[in-house]
């Protein structure tokens, strides 16, 4: 079975984004999926960094430092907004005694893998008839969010690690939507 490439896309819309969690909730292990899925959207953390913190990384904590897998700088997260749904999760699905904070079901010795999670986004998503999502989408959904609220691009770029604002308005999607936004309202004859 052969996965079609998909072009990944934040979710931009409230209420998708409100329905995608109430679906992920529904699952076996929802309090897990859906833990992950606001680390994702409140961090911004890419799905590897996220499924690689131990119980000890935040068990207790508002803030939390990490050293990214991908590009190897350390990075503190602000977990405020995360305590009571880190909490409802540990109290109600995690298994006690995995030090990872979302440990494999098959082998609680190692986390869960982002393929794993991967196609459990997949499966919320066709639910939702959504084509977009993949584990990214978290990450864009945070950049993309995080913008709207503050605009401030400097910062985002900064805690995205991009090498320029360009490069986070393309990611997040806000280069092309501005775009269709002025052609929308274009007409030379005005």
């Amino acid at each position: 079975m052969t996965q079609k490439m998909i072009n990944v896309k934040p979710i931009k819309d409230k209420e998708v984004l409100n329905q995608f969690a109430s679906e992920l909730l529904k699952n076996k292990h929802g309090q897990r999926d859906y833990t992950i899925f606001v680390f994702g959207i409140f961090t911004g953390l890419r799905i590897s960094d996220i499924l690689n913190l131990k119980v000890d990384d935040v068990k207790g904590k508002l803030k939390t430092d990490i050293v990214e897998k991908k590009t190897g700088k350390k990075r503190t997260l602000n977990l405020m907004q995360l305590t009571n749904q880190i909490i409802k999760y540990l109290n109600e699905e995690h298994d006690e005694e995995s030090e990872w904070l979302f440990p494999s079901p098959r082998d609680s010795k190692k986390p869960l893998a982002t393929h794993q999670y991967y196609k459990i986004m997949q499966k919320t998503a066709e639910s939702l008839d959504l084509d977009y999502i993949g584990t990214h989408s978290l990450r864009k959904t945070f950049g993309y969010t995080y913008y709207k609220k503050t605009k401030d691009l400097s910062s985002l770029m900064k805690i995205l690690n991009h090498s320029s604002q360009s490069v986070t308005l393309r990611y997040i999607g806000i280069e092309e939507e501005e775009l269709q936004s002025s052609l929308d309202n274009f007409n030379p004859f005005q």
